[in-house]
């Protein structure tokens, strides 16, 4: 038992360490300064199995959280004109709307009245499933050199799961808010709230309830989890939103955001997308060269369209990946030297409804 003590207490000293090193703010580092006194003096009297384990996890989680830690923005147009071209073929509405809001924190980042008082405007992406609203996301933050935090929403069942459990729970975590920008190790990432109409219908109203704090930039610069509790200031994230549609979202989370519809692709957009960014994955995922897989030109139209109008690409992207994989068995069984889909031979690698 002394043993085990003695190990304690050396993990106490690192512990120790840790948070002197650490830029924690003062009032956290009361707090955190008393945690350890307190653990101390549980481990002097003998009685410190589950108490060492919560304050140690929770000390732990504390000096996750970048409390200063913030990426430089790359704030240059045209390198961001072309990673969205890079990424997206069309949409030029919806492109030239992300470039407007580069260039609003170009210039606001160059005037220095404008520093303090800044709050990047939270666009909320509408549209049918399949057409890029999170490519968007990960464009803008590859485009500012800034890191990307993803919360999905879909089947969210509870507030807690953004917010967090009380660190007094046994087992209890911060939510994925906080989790988030741990992870990320800055506190200025872009945070895509994704598909933030999809949340348990139980939990919806309050979950709502998070999202205006998190998006009201009176709130956000003091945001409190529930397992930290300790204000933690998210107005230097940019804030980005998706949805299918906007029926199950509160009108205090959509006054807070500008809604930027995202238009259906057409069978002209699909094809060349197919061409351009989807088909030239698949081979390579597949150990295939171009030369070897080639879709005839009448037959782009049926692997465009085999269920009617479909406004998204995934199930293109099913499609294409089905017809890569059952080729790449016909060059390996039969030894052929290439694979040409034909209308003829379609049925052979296009899936039948």
């Amino acid at each position: 038992m002394t043993d085990y003590k003695q190990i304690l207490e050396q993990e106490i000293d690192e512990l120790k360490s840790k948070v002197s090193l650490s830029k924690l703010p003062a009032e956290m580092r009361s707090k955190v300064d008393k945690d350890i006194v307190s653990l101390e003096r549980s481990v002097a009297l003998g009685s410190y199995d589950e108490k060492y384990e919560k304050v140690s996890k929770y000390i732990e989680w504390v000096l996750q959280v970048p409390w200063e830690n913030e990426t430089q923005d790359t704030l240059d147009l045209e390198k961001t004109k072309a990673i969205f071209e890079k990424h997206h073929f069309g949409m030029q509405d919806v492109k030239n709307r992300f470039l407007e809001y580069v260039a609003v924190l170009k210039l606001r980042s160059q005037n220095p009245n404008t520093l303090d008082d800044f709050r990047a405007p939270i666009l909320l992406l509408v549209g049918l499933v399949g057409t890029g609203k999170t490519t968007f996301a990960v464009s803008l933050s590859e485009a500012l050199g800034r890191k990307l935090v993803r919360i999905p929403f879909g089947g969210m069942g509870s507030a807690a799961e953004l917010r967090g459990n009380s660190r007094l729970i046994l087992g209890s975590e911060p939510g994925r808010v906080i989790k988030g920008i741990c992870e990320a190790g800055v506190r200025n990432p872009v945070i895509l709230l994704d598909e933030i109409d999809r949340s348990s219908s139980e939990a919806n109203k309050d979950i709502m309830g998070v999202l205006v704090e998190l998006l009201d930039p009176k709130q956000n610069h003091a945001f409190r989890d529930n397992y930290i509790d300790f204000p933690v200031d998210l107005s230097h994230a940019i804030f980005l939103a998706t949805a299918n549609n906007t029926t199950a979202i509160a009108t205090a989370v959509m006054d807070r955001m500008e809604r930027i519809s995202m238009p259906s692709y057409t069978d002209h957009e699909k094809i060349v997308i197919a061409k351009k960014y989807i088909l030239p994955g698949l081979l390579k995922d597949a150990g295939l060269n171009p030369e070897q897989f080639i879709i005839n030109e009448d037959v782009w139209p049926v692997v465009t369209r085999p269920l009617g109008f479909d406004a998204g690409i995934r199930t293109l992207g099913r499609t294409l990946q089905g017809a890569v994989r059952k080729a790449a068995r016909i060059i390996i069984e039969k030894g052929y030297p290439e694979v040409v889909i034909t209308l003829e031979n379609r049925n052979i690698f296009l899936p039948q409804y």
